[in-house]
């Protein structure tokens, strides 16, 4: 049993007893620190509210609802929508903040808040640690009967998300509605199996869905990585489709499969519109520091400057803003668009992909347009986490073994060996330490990995 409290959220696995993991009491506790946090900050009393499709979203939802509401905060509850949608959703509202219930990718069992404030953002650092520290204090005041908040359903926020899509200059409309694309969607029983029927239609794409029904069992792990997704390669040939895309429950990842049914990889999500966005409207990128360096090689090639952030998203969206970057991101498959949104958003990854594909005279289908990106090998894996284990004295050290070559500590330790790269860093909402290496063939990523997990075990004795 897992329960994570951090400056970007709450999240967990249900049951239990409270304060080990998501139970009721931990949920309201939460819920009624960042309603404390939003008046506190004197921002408008209004927060927008949205779920996954996963099993125990209604029941999550609606204690946080009726948390806000005893909070004398109003509600405006959009039910099963994405996260991308009730980003949008809070700047149309003209709210003070937003609650998207979601553990993203984590397995069925886990369920999650995540905290936005009122331009649609995550939280700050600083945001976050005041609402821990208001939550740790029980430092709340709920309302009287006469100021209770008001709790309205809204029906139409996903349709509102996709009209603003499809209005961007860079979505070549006309075009992609000419071509009639097929695509095959997995929408690994959440509520994709809403969204991308409803952006397929406004693209004139015709749209087959797999693992369609919101029942939340996922019809395999939800991480959108290659071994999860032979149905949906299957179902690419079955239905001689021109891609597959495979979301995660709240669709903001998104990955790719080319017309013969090969996984384009989630790294080359962002990679491959990165290339597009450059070539119509030139600028820098952003990606975090796990991410592939083809993001930088592709950035450069069109003679533009490519910056490295701290993972998470809120790190990435602050080093645009210093930048000035065009599109940014993260290399498991989030795509930042800032003229639609700063998040990460799978639905205008779909309309900015497809309008690469009729834009490219030299890659009209999407496995030629996968070729025009450099390739490079990544592995990623894990160290579980103990109570026992000390994971900055584990960093420290193996940035001290590698002190003869370039290091980077800004989140964790990445270090830069041959022409290659490790990036050891403590997962933000898993109680574990990411490992991830790459190189540019299968034997120097491997090698790398093989390097640095030797050097970990010998310091873990």
């Amino acid at each position: 049993m897992t329960l994570i409290k951090s400056i970007s959220g709450m999240r967990g696995t249900l049951g239990g007893a409270p304060g080990t993991n998501l139970t009721p009491v931990d949920i309201i506790e939460f819920t009624s620190a960042y309603a404390t946090l939003l008046k506190r900050h004197n921002k408008n009393s209004k927060v927008v509210l949205g779920r996954d499709g996963r099993v125990s979203g209604p029941q999550v939802s609606a204690l946080v609802a009726s948390t806000l509401s005893m909070m004398g905060i109003d509600v405006v509850d959009t039910g099963l929508s994405t996260t991308p949608t009730v980003e949008m959703e809070v700047v149309a509202q003209d709210a003070g903040g937003g609650i998207i219930i979601t553990a993203s990718h984590n397995n069925m069992s886990y369920n999650a808040l995540k905290f936005l404030n009122e331009k649609g953002e995550f939280i700050s650092a600083a945001e976050g640690t005041m609402l821990l520290e208001i939550s740790s204090r029980r430092d709340f005041d709920y309302a009287l009967a006469e100021h209770l908040g008001k709790i309205t359903e809204v029906t139409d926020s996903i349709e509102r998300h996709v009209a603003e899509i499809i209005k961007l200059p860079t979505v070549k409309l006309e075009a992609v509605r000419s071509r009639s694309f097929k695509i095959v969607v997995d929408c690994i029983n959440s509520t994709g199996s809403i969204a991308l029927p409803i952006l397929a239609d406004a693209l004139g794409c015709e749209c087959i869905l797999i693992n369609a029904d919101i029942n939340g069992t996922f019809a395999h792990n939800p991480e959108p990585l290659e071994h999860n997704l032979l149905d949906l390669s299957q179902a690419v040939k079955d239905h001689r489709a021109d891609m597959g895309v495979a979301l995660d429950p709240d669709v903001d990842r998104l990955a790719f499969v080319d017309e013969n049914g090969k996984y384009c990889g989630e790294e080359y999500t962002l990679v491959m519109v990165a290339n597009y966005i450059l070539g119509q409207t030139p600028g820098p990128t952003v990606s975090n520091l796990s991410s592939t360096k083809a993001l930088r090689d592709v950035t450069e090639s069109h003679g533009q400057s490519y910056s490295a952030a701290a993972v998470g998203e809120v790190n990435v969206v602050t080093k645009m803003r210093d930048v000035g970057a065009i599109i940014g991101g993260e290399g498991n498959g989030g795509i930042i668009y800032p003229t639609l949104h700063a998040g990460r958003d799978a639905l205008v990854g779909v309309a900015l992909m497809l309008s690469a594909l009729v834009t490219e005279e030299k890659a009209s289908t999407l496995s030629a347009y996968r070729k025009l990106c450099p390739n490079y090998i990544m592995t990623k894996d894990k160290i579980q986490l103990t109570p026992e284990l000390d994971v900055d004295d584990l960093l420290s050290k193996v940035a001290t073994h590698y002190a003869d070559h370039e290091v980077d500590t800004q989140d964790g330790v990445k270090i830069y060996i041959r022409d290659g790269w490790a990036h050891l860093r403590k997962s933000n909402t898993e109680p574990i330490v990411r490992v991830y290496t790459e190189g540019k063939d299968e034997g120097e990523a491997n090698g790398i990995a093989g390097e640095v997990k030797e050097l970990v075990a010998k310091i873990l004795g």
